[in-house]
Formats: C-alpha cells, sequence, structure tokens
C-alpha cells in the first residue's frame, strides 16, 4: 500500500476516533445533566445538539473515509451514497449554524437587560430553542438534498465532469450551471451564519472586557454572573476554533469551484479540516464547561464506586 494512502488513512482513523469519543463523552454528559436539572439552559441545549450533530458528521465521513482508504472499495450502492452524504452535508451544515446560534444566544444571555424589548427577548430565550432547531433542520435538510439527487457508487474507476470526489462516492452535478449553484448555495449559508459568529463573538469581546475592569468590584451575590462570562469565553474559543478551519475550508472550496473534477487529495483534505473542528470542539467543551466536567467526574466516580462495591461483595 502506497505510504502516502497509509498516512491519510491513519489520519482519518485518529481524527475519527478521538472525534467520536470526545463528541459520545460531552452527549452522555449532557444527558445525565437533562436527568438532574429540571430544565436545561439554552446553551446547554445548543452544546447537546452541536455534539450530535458533529458526531454524525465523523460517523457517516470519517468511518468510510477510513474504510475506503485502507482497501474496503464499494461499500455503498447509489442509496447507500445517497443517504450517507445527505446526513453528512446535513450535520456539516448544522455544525456551522448551531456555533452561530451558539454565539448568538451567548451574547444575548450575556447582554445588560436594557430597554422592554431586549429584556423580553431574554425571557424567552429557553422558549426559541426548539423552533431554532426545527428551522435549522429544515433549511441544511433543503440544502442538502443535492445530495440525494446526484450522488452516486463509483463505476469503472471514471469520474464524471462536474463533479466531487468523495473517494467512496461521487455527487455528480452534471452541469456546470448546478455544479455553482450548488456551491454557491452552501457558501452563501455558511458565510451568513460565520457572520453572525464574528459579530456575536465581538459583543461578548467587548462585555467581557468591560466584566474584567469590573471584577474587583463584583461580589459574592454577583457570583452567576461571573459563571456566565466564563460560559462566554468559551463560546468566544469555539467561535475562533470554528473561523479557523473554515478559512482553510473555503480556500480549498474555491479552489474546487474552478475545476471540473476535483481530484481526491483536495476532497481528502477539504474533509480533513473540516472535520477537525468536529474533533476538537467537544475537547474544547470538556476543559471550558465546568458543568460537563462535573458531570463526567460524577459519573466516573459512581463507575468507580460500582467496581468496589463488586470487588467487596467477591471477597
Amino acid at each position: 500500500m502506497d505510504l502516502c494512502i497509509i498516512i491519510k488513512g491513519v489520519s482519518f482513523l485518529l481524527q475519527t476516533g478521538l472525534g467520536v469519543l470526545g463528541n459520545t463523552s460531552v452527549l452522555m454528559a449532557y444527558v445525565h445533566v437533562a436527568f438532574v436539572e429540571a430544565c436545561m439552559q439554552p446553551v446547554d441545549r445548543i452544546l447537546a445538539h452541536l455534539a450530535l450533530s458533529n458526531l454524525l458528521q465523523l460517523l457517516t465521513r470519517g468511518v468510510p473515509q477510513t474504510m475506503f482508504l485502507f482497501g474496503l472499495h464499494n461499500l455503498l450502492d447509489d442509496w447507500g451514497c445517497k443517504v450517507v452524504i445527505h446526513v453528512y452535508r446535513l450535520s456539516r451544515g448544522l455544525s456551522v449554524c448551531l456555533t452561530g446560534m451558539l454565539s448568538l444566544f451567548q451574547a444575548l444571555t450575556i447582554a445588560p437587560s436594557v430597554g422592554a424589548h431586549l429584556t423580553k427577548l431574554k425571557s424567552h430565550l429557553l422558549q426559541l430553542v426548539v423552533p431554532t432547531f426545527v428551522f435549522l433542520w429544515l433549511l441544511n435538510m433543503i440544502l442538502a438534498i443535492t445530495s440525494l439527487l446526484y450522488a452516486t457508487a463509483p463505476q469503472n474507476g471514471t469520474v464524471p465532469a462536474f463533479s466531487l470526489n468523495i473517494g467512496f462516492c461521487y455527487i455528480n452535478f452534471g452541469d456546470n450551471l448546478s455544479y455553482v449553484l450548488n456551491g454557491a448555495a452552501q457558501t452563501t449559508r455558511d458565510f451568513a451564519f460565520v457572520a453572525i459568529m464574528v459579530v456575536s463573538s465581538g459583543y461578548i469581546l467587548v462585555l467581557l472586557h468591560k466584566h474584567s475592569k469590573q471584577v474587583r468590584s463584583i461580589r459574592r451575590a454577583q457570583q452567576g454572573t461571573s459563571m456566565e462570562m466564563r460560559a462566554a469565553k468559551s463560546v468566544v474559543m469555539l467561535v475562533v476554533l470554528y473561523t479557523v478551519f473554515f478559512g482553510i475550508d473555503n480556500v480549498i472550496w474555491m479552489y474546487m469551484l474552478t475545476v471540473a473534477q476535483v481530484p481526491a487529495v483536495v476532497s481528502d483534505l477539504r474533509v480533513f479540516f473540516t472535520s477537525c473542528y468536529a474533533m476538537l470542539s467537544p475537547f474544547l467543551m470538556i476543559s471550558t464547561n465546568k458543568k460537563i466536567k462535573e458531570r463526567m467526574v460524577c459519573a466516573s466516580g459512581e463507575q468507580s464506586s460500582e467496581e468496589s462495591t463488586e470487588k467487596s461483595n467477591t471477597k
């Protein structure tokens, strides 16, 4: 096997394995939170949903990509390709949308209650979470519908013109217009939600700067505000992480739009850098989110207690 293929295969294997482990840990922590708390906060719901979308993204792209690179070809038929690529593009779109939603909701949460309209909006944030989820799912299902129309299994090793070569599947658009329109729709969505991230995170940074000047005068009675500010810092770090990989992703994507046949190595690079956010974001959540760390420690403590009980009973 070619050394380059082995390196790519091992890279995708490590990325997928770590990402699945991290996102599953975050999801399990929030399942624990859901049982303990009467009502989860909006930001916690969004983070749990983000971990789910990242997990789906890694499972539907990282797993088949790794298997393909290690020589397991002809994994999927036409319908298998349509379903897998549709779920992948749906989850990838949800990832950017949820990160934008996260930064916006966090900015609204810590914003000073100035004016009746803002106060009313902040009081209804919890009720807005589910309708926003539904809207984002519908939006990304519509944008990902091209994969149901154009995704096919590879045939005879030939790559049709105006197609995306994913390796284990092709997305054959058939003509240049469909190819460019699909790219334009995906790019417009991505840039719109990245703009929301940047504006919301900029506002959060302004509030954090003001908060840092007043931190010495904060009393213990205002401890909740400090917790919100720490959560806001975590959100800003997630946005920065996404923006870095988003920039790399779109540089490669712009190149892909200029050629009729995209080489597999270029597609692999784009997928790898896009999936880096799905792999790294759960570990950032775990390291910066006190609630997730506490639930994971509680879970591990309960498991250790059960093991000790079993050992004592055995003795």
